[in-house]
């Protein structure tokens, strides 16, 4: 009996890692890995710290404030926002103060709370985390119900977007969710991004150029819709444009406005969307086969001008009633210059103008592309502000503002420079959960955000989830005021270039209007 055991003991311990180890050897001679093929044993334990290595990194390695997309403090702040509604810190800021940047420009007398121009009347129903327990290895915390204000900007201050439409978009808030368009993320992240975004007030959700889900339109939220060179969910059977479907949509209540995607800052070459996200579902909607994989043009076939794009833009106001805006990416000022002197010329104006920074976001571009094309959002949306000024045009167009606008105090420069309103992609993806795994491509989101699977998107419940949307949103808010008080105005509609300064590597410190002062050409807004 002994002996038996012995030997089955053995076989465990020692023949079966023998087996394992020998089944890795022949297993090494398959593929084509020249390291693995060379040195078997080593190669695969490298090849298992190099799939490691981001994570790893992520957690313990990378330092707050370095890598991208977001930094480690960025990332944190975001999620304090939307759970704790709070982003206080202690000890001080791990900016490295020493480098060059933009920075706020205080007053010594700010103003007081009770000094705000903000719409506080109001208390809605709210509810965010507390903390019970928090370990080595678990966070006990619960949802705690309250009530909050939602720091609106005041009636008169509300921002108008196509004043001379038939039904003009009125937004009372400057901050809302990028263009996500359904396929890239799930149902799940379109319901709580839009719940959260109708009970926060004055903010908005983009459909992105996926078109319009039913889940859109559910969530009771001010929806931009955003229309693609793929022309997904306007377009007919042969795939040309279908005013016919725009009309349709034209007449949903909560569509606010259309969004016509000339660029995007990561990828000037036209949406992707892998085959595995294309269910059926999203395939309808898009009036594409199922499971195959999408790349859109890189531009509207039939709008080949500024000239043809704003015929195009007119249509559209006309034929919908409501604001048609478009969306650009900036690669140089001087590139302005046609679609500014075409909009006079034909005396033809898009409602407002999205400008996507280069540092933007994406489900799936090219490394190329998404490190170098296209000006970072600041020297982009100097630009066409400043065009805008020049030809005169500015009190006829809104300017909203993308890339990497996070937090109040990004959004306050923004504001600066001359955006009326911002938006945000990853913001709300981070609020609604997202670790910044880095598989939006593969539609094996872990946290359920850039996923249509449903087993994946279980990570992400929309009743829990829609609490943070809203939380982040109204903190957001929240910090934008107190900026405006300690810069001594009373709303951030008044932030100008004043009140951004610029501190170079040499220590010098200029106005951003001492760089870049507004042109004379009209006054303010």
């Amino acid at each position: 009996m002994l002996i038996t055991i012995l030997i089955i003991l053995l076989i465990v311990f020692i023949g079966g890692p023998l087996c394992f180890f020998f089944w890795l050897r022949n297993l090494a001679k398959k593929p084509q890995h020249s390291i693995i093929r060379a040195y078997p044993y080593f190669g695969w334990i490298r090849y298992v710290l190099e799939m490691m290595g981001p994570k790893l990194r992520q957690y313990w390695f990378d330092s707050d404030n370095g890598t991208g997309p977001f930094s480690r403090a960025d990332y944190l702040g975001i999620v304090f926002s939307a759970k704790y509604r709070s982003d206080l810190l202690s000890f001080g800021s791990k900016r490295d103060f020493e480098q060059p940047g933009y920075f706020i420009a205080n007053e010594i007398f700010p103003l007081l709370n009770d000094e705000l121009k903000v719409d506080n009347q109001e208390k809605v129903h709210a509810m965010k985390y507390k903390i019970d327990h928090e370990g080595l290895f678990t966070r006990r915390e619960h949802l705690e119900e309250d009530e909050i204000t939602r720091w609106l900007f005041h009636e008169e201050d509300t921002i108008v977007v196509g004043r001379d439409r038939r039904e003009p978009w009125r937004l009372r808030g400057p901050f809302g969710a990028s263009a996500t368009s359904y396929g890239s993320v799930g149902e799940h992240y379109i319901l709580s991004t839009g719940h959260g975004s109708r009970m926060a007030g004055g903010s908005w959700i983009n459909t992105g150029e996926g078109g319009v889900a039913p889940e859109h339109l559910e969530s009771g939220a001010d929806v931009v819709s955003q229309i693609g060179p793929g022309l997904f969910g306007y377009r007919d059977a042969e795939g040309r444009f279908s005013l016919a479907e725009f009309k349709t949509k034209a007449a949903e209540p909560m569509i606010k406005a259309f969004e016509l995607k000339f660029g995007q800052g990561a990828k000037i070459r036209g949406g992707h969307l892998e085959g595995a996200k294309v269910t059926a579902k999203v395939a309808r909607i898009r009036k594409v086969r199922e499971g195959q994989t999408i790349n859109s043009p890189n531009r509207f076939s039939f709008l080949r001008n500024a000239a043809e794009a704003l015929q195009f833009i007119k249509t559209l106001q006309e034929e919908g009633g409501k604001p048609v805006g478009m969306k650009i990416v900036v690669g140089h000022h001087s590139k302005l210059d046609e679609l500014f002197e075409t909009m006079n010329r034909l005396q033809i104006y898009p409602d407002f103008i999205t400008v996507d920074g280069g540092e933007g976001g994406t489900g799936a571009t090219f490394k190329s592309m998404a490190d170098s094309m296209g000006l970072p959002l600041y020297p982009a949306l100097i630009a066409v502000v400043d065009k805008a000024y020049v030809y005169g045009v500015r009190r006829k167009v809104k300017i909203f503002a993308s890339g990497k606008l996070i937090s109040a105090d990004k959004i306050a420069i923004a504001l600066g420079i001359g955006a009326d309103a911002v938006n945000s992609a990853r913001g709300f993806m981070i609020a609604n959960g997202c670790i910044m795994a880095l598989q939006c491509h593969t539609g094996k989101c872990p946290a359920g955000v850039t996923t249509t699977d449903p087993k994946h998107q279980e990570a992400l419940v929309p009743e829990e989830k829609k609490w943070r949307v809203m939380n982040y949103i109204i903190n957001v808010r929240q910090g934008l005021f107190a900026l405006a008080a300690a810069c001594g105005i009373d709303t951030p509609k008044k932030f100008t270039r004043d009140h951004i300064v610029f501190k170079a590597s040499d220590g010098q410190v200029k106005r951003l209007s001492e760089f870049f002062p507004l042109p004379e050409s009209e006054n303010l807004r």
